[in-house]
């Protein structure tokens, strides 16, 4: 018996355990804090989506309401004869706002005008919203039709004249009814004009070259003679020019009284004999 009381002594004391069941919709709460917190930041980003699609809405109608975004001049860099009113008007860019400004049709536009050669054109912001730089094409000689002037550049390409050139070559047109057709400077070509360049060379000082459309370009020398030498490029006009001066000092050895000297066809020169009355 006193085992059995030894052996009762030996179990340790426990509390006996209890299951209690949760009773129905009295689940635990801890959750409710972080969906508070999901519900906060949804809110925040919410305002925030609002407020950045009210500022984005007010910024654009400013730029479409403001006048300073819309184009009503130009700056203009590199010009020395064509006005930037002149560059202003063949861009066509007049009211047109910023955002619609094309770098590539703003150049093609400008190109049109005969002065430029090549232009770039700089988009910025106001006040100098568009900047344009322009590169001009130089006059090689000057076409002049019954006092009317216009540029011919190396080239052959007329443009107008803008300024009085006087060191540059002057090209007159032979006044006449030529079969009903009239030459202008758009019938020289850059070979034509690197001809005639070649008989300055040998014109007197401040001599004016004329052009007729069947003899070509031709001046009246020291001796009083017309000299025609045709419409050919600079390497073939080198080769009349040495036939000049070779005739020349022929006819003046003869003593021969010459009016007109034609080498417009090399391999048919002619000239015309002075009648004294």
């Amino acid at each position: 018996m006193a085992s059995h009381v030894q052996a009762h002594r030996r179990q340790p004391d426990r509390a006996p355990g209890v299951l209690h069941r949760a009773a129905p919709g009295s689940a635990p709460k801890r959750a409710a804090p972080a969906r508070k917190e999901r519900r906060r930041v949804i809110s925040r980003w919410r305002v925030s989506s609002a407020i950045m699609f009210v500022l984005f809405g007010a910024i654009l109608a400013l730029f479409f309401s403001s006048e300073v975004f819309y184009v009503r001049s130009i700056r203009v860099r590199g010009n020395n004869h064509i006005t930037r009113e002149e560059v202003f008007a063949f861009a066509d860019i007049a009211d047109f706002h910023m955002f619609w400004l094309d770098p590539e049709r703003i150049r093609q536009s400008v190109l049109r005008s005969s002065t430029i050669a090549d232009i770039s054109v700089e988009l910025g912001w106001p006040p100098n919203l568009i900047t344009i730089n322009v590169q001009e094409r130089q006059p090689a000689i000057v076409w002049s039709d019954a006092g009317a002037e216009t540029w011919i550049d190396l080239q052959g390409r007329a443009m107008q004249a803008r300024a009085e050139m006087p060191n540059l070559l002057h090209v007159n047109l032979v006044p006449g009814d030529f079969d009903g057709r009239k030459p202008s400077a758009d019938d020289f070509t850059g070979e034509i004009v690197l001809g005639a360049l070649r008989l300055k060379e040998i014109l007197p000082a401040g001599e004016r070259l004329s052009f007729h459309p069947i003899h070509g370009l031709g001046w009246t020398n020291e001796l009083g003679w017309q000299v025609w030498m045709g419409s050919d490029s600079a390497a073939v006009m080198s080769e009349k020019v040495k036939m000049y001066k070779v005739l020349v000092e022929n006819i003046i050895s003869r003593a021969i009284p010459i009016a007109e000297l034609n080498i417009a066809n090399p391999d048919a020169p002619f000239y015309s004999v002075l009648w004294e009355l």
